[in-house]
């Protein structure tokens, strides 16, 4: 599990990804920065993953937790990778409606 990526939530859809760079670089140097955006309308989601080079930085930054950004408390926790959804197109298995 990788622990120097952050998922950073909670934050107004106004927040670009210059501003989050001005508020997480002080920790330490930041080699990515995926800001979600709504594929629909192309604007912010509110939420955005942070990896940070080293996992020491990761771990200092974790303390914008609460933290106020345009009225709202930002929530700051180590992201978790998701598991791998197998290709099966929700198809959930078993055996066919109708009788043979």
């Amino acid at each position: 599990m990788q622990q120097n990526k952050l998922y950073v939530g909670n934050f107004p859809y106004s927040v670009d990804e210059a501003q989050l760079r001005t508020l997480f670089e002080p920790y330490g140097e930041i080699s990515e920065l995926a800001m979600i955006m709504d594929r629909d309308t192309g604007r912010p989601k509110g939420f955005a993953f942070i990896t940070f080079a080293s996992q020491e930085a990761a771990e200092k930054a974790l303390e914008q937790n609460g933290r106020d950004l345009g009225g709202r408390p930002l929530r700051v926790n180590v992201a978790m990778e998701r598991e791998p959804h197998g290709g099966a197109g929700g198809h959930r298995g078993g055996g066919s409606r109708y009788p043979r």
